[in-house]
């Protein structure tokens, strides 16, 4: 017995010290990515305060920065499945570091950018930062692979690049300001800083980040991104058109355009699931999306974009309606921006409490109750919503549960996919996530716009309205709950990823 434990020594220390230089490596992996993760957030957050002076400097109507948003959203749910797609090819780290170059240069063309035209160009290719996370989701979930743990090691890892994420953003829309009031209203100098940032975060992707190790004999499936593309492109826009209606009050052949749009683009998005289920290297694996751990999280990633993207414009207009109308909060835009602050501060709570409790308890049961809050959260709305301390504990309770799952979603996409689609699995649900965003926040302008009233000669929308945008952001928490219930009880843990992965299509 002694023989056999002094002949076994070696070997555990060995394997001891292997594990604990992974973890090493792991851990300063997951570092450098919370430093990527905190750049995208800046510039999720830097240029909002500035708004107001980039119309100014560019002579443009408010309303038109609305096709910033609308480009931008629309160029990241083109490219993105593409780019992870390519990530899980030739090396997830390549692509990310060609992804930050892309945003590097748009973020500095952005700085210098002198006319709508060229500012909006620059804004929809800045949107290059959104598959980020989906690469580096998939970056750790291969490294933690090699140690069978890389379902619990993604899934904590999440929850701190979210709260980093956050982090960011609550530090952009701080710092921007302060900025611009410190150069002197320079507003050219004030947007070098995020280009800077952005430079800066490639030369720590070249030179810090280790690369993957890319599946061989994959192939790129051109005309399937080609029909995609255009399904997207399609009903995006027939999105985008119906926001438009709601906000100029077009008539009925405008809406007749809309519908039309609509229907060919979920033919085309039909004909693309036809064609791919021919194919033997599919863009997108149509029969990895349908087993039962993958749908339902694509699905959860829709539904919570309708509150997580789409129901923030409603809440700040909602906080800004004169309370002499009988609801709404008479806030200016300084207290406004504190709403949203204590919101964010809440989507970083939530995946600080995901990442602790989901090591305890199981995922799927975690992912329930934080879809849950999200339905609670929107519904406290409906009968509390007049006074500023029930609206913060309203929008907190949702932004526990829309911070679990915003970190959650890639991790979980990343668990359920087969070796080498990782990366297009974890892209899948920011698209999915941007397209249930893009819908919602055309469905809610043309709800608020319905009920839109004159008094005192503003406008604002009815309560009504505010009512209806709440339900619907409350039933997709409770929805996505739902559906959760259907995904198998091992899922997303350490136990799923003992079974053997399903194979390459074709192979």
């Amino acid at each position: 017995m002694a023989s056999r434990t002094a002949s076994s020594s070696p070997s555990a220390a060995r394997s001891s010290a292997l594990r604990s230089s992974t973890l090493g490596i792991t851990a300063g992996l997951i570092g450098w990515f919370v430093l990527v993760e905190i750049v995208s957030g800046i510039l999720q957050g830097y240029y909002v305060p500035l708004f107001s002076d980039i119309v100014i400097a560019l002579d443009i109507h408010d309303s038109d920065v609305n096709w910033f948003e609308a480009a931008q959203l629309l160029l990241s749910a083109l490219v993105v499945p593409v780019l992870a797609k390519l990530g899980d090819m030739y090396g997830h780290k390549r692509i990310l570091l060609i992804a930050a170059i892309l945003t590097a240069g748009a973020t500095w063309w952005l700085a210098f950018a002198g006319s709508f035209w060229t500012f909006l160009i620059a804004w929809a290719l800045q949107g290059f930062y959104v598959v980020w996370l989906p690469l580096e989701i998939a970056l750790i979930f291969e490294r933690g692979r090699e140690q069978n743990r890389g379902v619990s090691l993604t899934r904590r890892a999440a929850g701190l690049l979210v709260v980093g994420l956050q982090a960011g953003a609550i530090i952009g829309a701080l710092a921007a300001g302060r900025i611009f009031a410190a150069t002197g209203g320079d507003l050219t100098l004030t947007l070098i800083v995020p280009a800077v940032a952005v430079t800066l975060v490639a030369v720590v992707i070249w030179l810090w980040v280790p690369e993957s190790t890319p599946q061989p004999g994959r192939s790129l499936d051109t005309w399937g991104f080609v029909i995609l593309a255009w399904g997207l492109l399609l009903v995006t826009s027939a999105l985008a058109w119906m926001r438009l209606i709601g906000e100029l009050g077009l008539g009925a052949g405008a809406w007749f355009g809309v519908g039309a749009l609509l229907v060919v683009g979920v033919l085309v998005l039909v004909g693309f699931v036809l064609f791919e289920l021919r194919q033997q290297d599919p863009a997108i694996d149509i029969r990895v999306l349908a087993r039962p751990d993958m749908w339902p999280v694509q699905a959860t990633a829709f539904l919570i974009g309708i509150s997580l993207l789409g129901a923030q414009g409603p809440l700040s207009t909602y906080a800004g309606t004169d309370p002499s109308l009988g609801y709404g909060l008479g806030l200016d835009a300084t207290e406004r921006s504190n709403i949203i602050g204590v919101y964010l501060v809440s989507l970083i709570v939530g995946a600080v409490l995901f990442a602790i409790t989901s090591r305890r308890a199981s995922p799927r049961v975690v992912l329930i109750a934080a879809a849950l809050l999200v339905g609670v959260g929107y519904t406290l709305f409906l009968p509390f919503h007049l006074e500023l301390w029930q609206v913060l504990l309203n929008l907190s309770i949702a932004g526990l549960g829309c911070g679990a799952l915003v970190g959650a979603m890639p991790a979980a996409a990343a668990a359920a996919a087969p070796l080498g689609q990782t990366g297009v699995a974890s892209a899948l649900t920011n698209t999915t996530k941007t397209i249930g965003g893009t819908f919602s926040s055309a469905v809610f302008g043309v709800v608020l716009a319905g009920g839109a009233g004159v008094v005192a000669s503003q406008t604002a929308a009815s309560l009504g309205g505010y009512l209806t945008v709440w339900a619907i952001c409350a039933g997709g928490g409770f929805l996505a709950a739902v559906l959760l219930l259907f995904v198998p009880k091992v899922a997303f843990s350490d136990a799923a990823e003992v079974s053997p992965s399903a194979p390459l299509p074709g192979r």
